[in-house]
């Protein structure tokens, strides 16, 4: 009985839809097209993050503001009091990575 049962619930489980990653990313993607302001933004972002992952979120922000108005990797360091292998990352994401930093950069007029 015990086994049967198990296949049951196996089977009903195995059969049930279940998000994949790609699909729960771009759920996630999609929230921030119908944000309406800065304020809906930020309770979103504070419900969705800790802390810690809003602060170094903020953080790589305002590197790659740095890094995209050519502050030298020394003074970016000591302005953020992050380590040089954090400011490299975050120039390869600048320069290889989706192209979204740029995007917004630009739209923000950081870059042209």
């Amino acid at each position: 009985m015990l086994t049967l049962m198990y296949r049951y619930v196996n089977t009903k489980l195995s059969t049930m839809k279940k998000p994949t990653f790609h699909h729960s990313y771009q759920e996630l993607f999609g929230l921030f097209s119908v944000l309406k302001s800065e304020q809906e933004a930020e309770k979103l972002l504070k419900d969705i993050l800790t802390p810690q992952e809003l602060a170094s979120i903020a953080e790589r922000w305002q590197l790659v503001k740095m890094l995209a108005q050519k502050v030298p990797q020394r003074d970016i360091k000591k302005a953020l009091g992050i380590s040089i292998s954090k400011i490299t990352r975050g120039s390869k994401e600048l320069q290889f990575g989706h192209g979204g930093f740029k995007l917004m950069l630009t739209r923000l007029k950081i870059i042209k």
